[in-house]
């Protein structure tokens, strides 16, 4: 499964595909993380909020392709992005190993899984850096408009890169 999410409003008649989740973040009810650590200790890989959230982070989990499409702000995220990733938490566990020298948590039955990062907006050069440095992929930018950031493989070997700041095709 292949979805995208984003804090962008998608442009109406995307192409309907199979095996394809389209999310605009705005439109739906996200509350901010309490960081209670209810999902890993109460009710372990379920979030204790009740909300649209819910219903995203098992569709992060099941797919195999994830596109975040965001506003760069502060450096990071724009605001709905960072809450759904914060959100996000259930799908790991608390224990952590290690991985190529750096820690990261164990999933619960996540699909491994390719990420593009697409980021848009009026930036200037030291926000760009920012985002940069805390998003370790291959960085490309355009002011104004989308532009690929590039892409970062989780839990198995990258299959397309970014290149010359031309995104591979999806």
């Amino acid at each position: 499964m292949r979805l995208l999410l984003s804090d962008a409003p998608l442009p109406a008649g995307l192409p309907v595909r199979k095996n394809w989740h389209y999310l605009d973040l705005n439109q739906l009810r996200i509350a901010n993380c309490r960081g209670c650590f209810g999902c890993w200790v109460k009710t372990p890989g379920r979030c204790v909020i009740r909300d649209d959230a819910v219903s995203v982070y098992p569709l992060i989990a099941r797919s195999s392709d994830l596109i975040y499409v965001s506003r760069i702000f502060c450096g990071s995220y724009d605001v709905p992005m960072k809450t759904m990733l914060e959100r996000s938490i259930p799908v790991q566990q608390a224990f952590i190993r290690l991985y190529h020298g750096e820690t990261h948590h164990m999933q619960r039955a996540v699909v491994e899984k390719d990420a593009v990062i697409l980021a848009y907006g009026d930036t200037g050069v030291e926000e760009q850096a920012i985002f940069r440095h805390e998003t370790p992929i291959i960085c490309c930018f355009g002011a104004g408009e989308f532009a690929l950031l590039g892409r970062k493989s989780y839990l198995r070997p990258l299959r397309r890169r970014c290149t010359n700041g031309k995104a591979p095709d999806c």
